[in-house]
């Protein structure tokens, strides 16, 4: 039976994991590279979600630095390089919820985490996700030796906060824990003995045919351990 280690309380999701990570360095990248980058977080954007309006969006920033750049020399160049930064930098900052949906709720969830001890609760365990993802990033003997991602194995102590080894995990277990129907679950296990073990939680939505809905559940709870 899972025991969880006893723990002081966590700090916010908010401040959780890389203080780059979900996007935070999109606009690091628009304003050291003085606009000249701007084009780069909305490609990733657009390469993360898929959807048409951000490839579009990505589309219409990489012209413009096109368009910018065949302006060199000209009197007005400084002015569109500097509008760029000032809005690429801006809307680099108001797409992160749409990369990421769970920033829209994270602030809202925080303000009620002191009165509603469930939402305490699974502020924690988001929290306990991202300290695992970075331990099995940081050392993934230790990750395997702990257990992280494996539900399924008996006498587990560590508590990651509910995320499953898409590499290793039975298709039941990644079922249980992404919420996903299982022959869902099931897809990604075959996928994984056909091909290379997944690099990233992202390269199994490149092989197997999961409904988009369900990208941010097993982004959320997934993890891929190397082998």
């Amino acid at each position: 039976m899972n025991q969880p280690v006893p723990r002081q309380a966590p700090p916010s999701p908010l401040r959780a994991g890389s203080w780059l990570g979900r996007g935070r360095w999109y606009p690091f990248v628009v304003v050291l590279s003085l606009g000249i980058l701007t084009f780069v977080p909305f490609v990733h954007a657009a390469t993360r979600t898929r959807r048409p309006l951000m490839v579009l969006t990505a589309a219409l920033y990489t012209a413009a630095v096109v368009v910018l750049f065949m302006s060199t020399g000209q009197t007005y160049f400084g002015g569109l390089l500097f509008g760029l930064l000032i809005i690429g930098g801006v809307h680099s900052v108001l797409i992160r919820p749409y990369v990421w949906p769970s920033l829209r709720h994270d602030a809202a969830a925080e303000t009620m985490a002191g009165s509603d001890p469930a939402v305490a609760a699974v502020l924690a365990s988001r929290n306990r996700r991202a300290e695992a993802r970075a331990l099995a990033a940081g050392d993934p003997q230790m990750a395997r030796e702990l257990g992280i991602g494996r539900p399924d194995l008996p006498g587990r102590r560590y508590d990651d906060g509910g995320l499953v080894d898409l590499n290793s995990a039975p298709a039941q277990a990644i079922a249980a824990m992404c919420g996903v129907d299982l022959a869902v679950a099931e897809q990604i296990a075959a996928a994984r003995s056909v091909t290379a073990p997944f690099m990233t939680v992202d390269d199994v939505f490149s092989v197997v045919d999961v409904p988009y809905h369900l990208w941010d559940r097993i982004r959320d709870r997934g993890i891929v351990i190397p082998a």
